[in-house]
């Protein structure tokens, strides 16, 4: 493959230096074509077919090796051969040469850049892939476009051959009509620049934007026919109407109101949605106790002695509970309201694009809204298990209002949250079994993250039972147990409590979409553009109904983008933001990743170069006693820009900033690797893995380099102790791999 892109390469270079070297370039003028056309003339009465055929194999050769000419090629159709023969000829010539030039540029170029900036091409491929004709039929028609560079910028796309010739067959077409249309009076042309006057630019300009202009108009005609069965009110009692009060709901809630725009905000149960009652803020309260409750433990370590404690369950509860209710005024009925937003309570439930009808406790009320988010959030996802009903369960909203620890507690599910309660609960003095479906725990991190807290689990008194199915519950005699295929048998695991952590169920439910005939994704959230909006323009989402995440500060992220689109699309849009999205998962040791992994890198096919980092060699880690972890940066090859990082350690949610940071303002390890960082701190990790990517990046010959020239600096510049370094060298060659 590279020695043909090689020959390719060589006949393009060649075929200009020709072009230059025999000064073909004086074919390719007005003066020429005009001194010529008599003799031309005469070939074509002669051999009609043969003078058709082979102008036709010229023009595809010139405009295919992006050779000058084909402009005069153009005018020299239409004096020979008349306005139509010459249209049709040199239109399906230009689009054939057009093509092969396209699938040249393609063949040699387009698989590096696309491994090379795979992340920046990434929103380009998706646009291609979405409106890639009509922006191509709009250069076409574009005469200040170069045509041969529109032909290579496209073959660097992933837009498809065929719909790059048909397209080109289209577009070119006004352009190719003008210049036939010149060489039909080729007395009077002087020059190829006085051809086209300036008129006739503005016009073929402007022409331009026709198919731009075109796909406006039918997105507004597609979404008129859309909402056409519901008549849309002459006046909204509301700008932005938002449902769900969740991490979404109230940051568009919140940019509403700072715009000055009137804003509703539905809510059904309890203001600041999940995150605030039944999931990050509570998740974290008690994993500060159960924290607490290990350290504790290792209090000899610390040389504390006689240092013991049981842990008071009941007061662990009391303290989540009270965590709660201290951050609750932040996301507050009584805030937001001063803010200038209107709390509605109730059920919300969309009757028609603008009208939302309200089911509160006492009475059923409609509102007007020019524009809606749906930002409802999710429920846990709850398995087919017969049997689950009868012995009861747990989930990570009902979780909260235990006040007695389970003596043996099985956590059905591997993932974040499963992770995180298991070891919260096995801290906390529970018997605890982690059934988890698939090979390993966390299977989204790579796998020597699960080794690595797998065991750590074990250390703990976390039994992981992996690639193990549930396969029923059952209750004997008042004892709980869940039967589950492990290993090629059946094993039953007693427990007094199960919490069912298998993931999150957007909820769409009761929201009227289905009336509305709002499309769905195969993963249940709701069908979105690039832009946040629905099929329906004025309806927009974000949070956990939107995806691909369930994460609150990507819901915080989406509604940004959801409230601006909505309020001021019309003027312009903003295509939300995934490049840099960082996450975490709080177990001992945290696990924290922005980008790629090398996971997702192989699963992509992005070429990468990892650096590891252990925490067992950082001062501060060690100190604290929390040298279990690593750093690990995926980074291009043979360039200092980053893919991705994954952390695995003490304070790896904080650490995991500095390079999501970085990622988003193109900031490589070499920034990092100049940047001062306080010591000692676990911050420094960031510094000591961007010196292990540079340390990788001396190749074998440089070192012998720098060795020669120290030598040399050694022996007071001498030239013989240059010479006696030689042997050394050459035998460290030989042993080198």
């Amino acid at each position: 493959m590279r020695w043909r892109r090689g020959v390719l390469v060589g006949v393009v270079v060649l075929s200009f230096a020709a072009f230059q070297w025999l000064g073909l370039v004086r074919y390719a003028s007005v003066e020429f074509l005009q001194a010529s056309l008599a003799g031309f003339s005469a070939l074509y009465a002669a051999h009609p077919v043969l003078t058709l055929g082979g102008f036709g194999l010229l023009y595809i050769s010139v405009t295919a090796l992006s050779l000058p000419g084909a402009a005069v090629m153009s005018l020299a159709a239409g004096a020979l051969f008349g306005l139509g023969m010459g249209v049709l000829l040199v239109s399906f010539a230009a689009s054939i040469g057009a093509t092969l030039a396209m699938l040249s540029a393609r063949f040699v170029l387009r698989d590096f850049v696309q491994r090379r900036y795979a992340e920046k091409l990434r929103t380009l491929n998706a646009g291609m892939a979405r409106d890639g004709p009509f922006y191509l039929f709009a250069l076409r028609l574009v005469p200040l476009f170069p045509f041969f560079a529109i032909n290579l910028a496209m073959g660097l796309t992933r837009l498809p051959a065929r719909t790059f010739y048909w397209v080109s067959q289209l577009g070119m077409m006004p352009g190719t009509f003008v210049y036939l249309n010149l060489g039909t009076q080729l007395g009077a042309v002087t020059s190829l620049e006085g051809a086209l006057t300036p008129g006739l630019v503005i016009s073929l300009t402007l022409l331009g934007f026709f198919p731009l202009l075109a796909r406006w108009l039918l997105a507004g005609l597609r979404a008129r026919r859309v909402a056409a069965r519901w008549p849309r009110p002459a006046w909204f009692d509301y700008n932005l109407a938002v449902i769900g009060a969740g991490s979404g709901g109230l940051v568009a809630a919140y940019i509403g109101a700072a715009t000055q725009a009137r804003v509703a905000l539905i809510e059904r149960s309890e203001m600041g949605g999940d995150c605030l009652n039944t999931g990050c803020v509570p998740s974290k309260a008690l994993l500060r106790c159960a924290r607490a409750c290990a350290e504790l433990r290792r209090a000899a370590e610390f040389g504390l002695r006689n240092a013991q404690g049981d842990c008071d369950f009941a007061a662990v509860m009391a303290r989540v509970a009270a965590t709660v209710r201290a951050v609750a005024p932040h996301d507050s009925v009584a805030r937001y309201t001063a803010l200038g937003v209107e709390c509605l309570a109730g059920q919300a439930r969309l009757v028609s694009p603008w009208t939302i009808e309200i089911t509160g406790e006492h009475a059923v009320r409609q509102i007007t809204a020019a524009h809606t988010i749906i930002a409802t959030g999710a429920r846990p996802t709850l398995p087919n298990l017969p049997g689950l009903e009868a012995v009861g369960y747990l989930t990570a909203e009902t979780v909260w209002a235990l006040r007695e620890l389970p003596r043996r507690l099985v956590v059905l599910g591997g993932g974040p949250v499963g992770c995180e309660l298991a070891q919260a609960f096995a801290r906390c003095g529970s018997q605890v079994v982690l059934v988890q479906r698939a090979e390993r725990l966390l299977p989204g991190e790579d796998p020597d993250v699960s080794v690595l807290l797998k065991r750590r689990f074990a250390r703990e008194g976390v039994a992981v039972l992996t690639e193990a199915t549930a396969l029923r519950c059952e209750m004997e005699n008042g004892a709980k147990s869940l039967c589950v295929a492990f290993e090629g048998a059946e094993l039953h695991i007693a427990f007094d409590q199960l919490l069912v952590a298998i993931g999150r169920t957007p909820n769409t439910a009761d929201c009227g979409l289905d009336a509305l005939g709002i499309a769905f994704t195969a993963g249940g959230t709701i069908e979105s553009d690039e832009y946040l909006a629905t099929q329906y323009p004025n309806i927009h989402v974000c949070g956990d109904v939107a995806g691909p995440f369930q994460l609150t500060h990507a819901a915080a992220h989406q509604a940004t983008f959801a409230a601006l689109n909505a309020l001021f699309g019309r003027f312009k849009r903003w295509r939300v933001d995934y490049r840099v999205v960082p996450r975490c998962t709080f177990t001992a040791p945290e696990v924290a990743r922005v980008g790629l992994n090398e996971t997702t890198a192989r699963a992509q096919s992005v070429p990468y170069e990892v650096t590891r980092y252990d925490l067992a060699d950082l001062d501060r880690a060690i100190a604290d006693g929390s040298n279990e972890g690593f750093l690990k940066v995926l980074t291009v090859p043979g360039s200092d820009r980053i893919l991705g990082v994954t952390i695995m350690g003490e304070h790896a949610g904080e650490t995991i900033a500095e390079f999501a940071l970085a990622m988003q303002h193109g900031l490589g390890l070499n920034k990092i690797l100049g940047t001062v960082h306080l010591y000692p701190s676990f911050a420094e990790a960031n510094k000591h893995l961007a010196g292990t990517w540079k340390r990788q990046q001396v190749s074998i010959g440089q070192r012998r380099l720098l060795r020669a020239l120290t030598a040399w600096l050694r022996g007071a510049g001498s030239l013989l102790s240059v010479l006696r370094s030689v042997p050394a060298l050459w035998q460290e060659r030989q042993r080198a791999p």
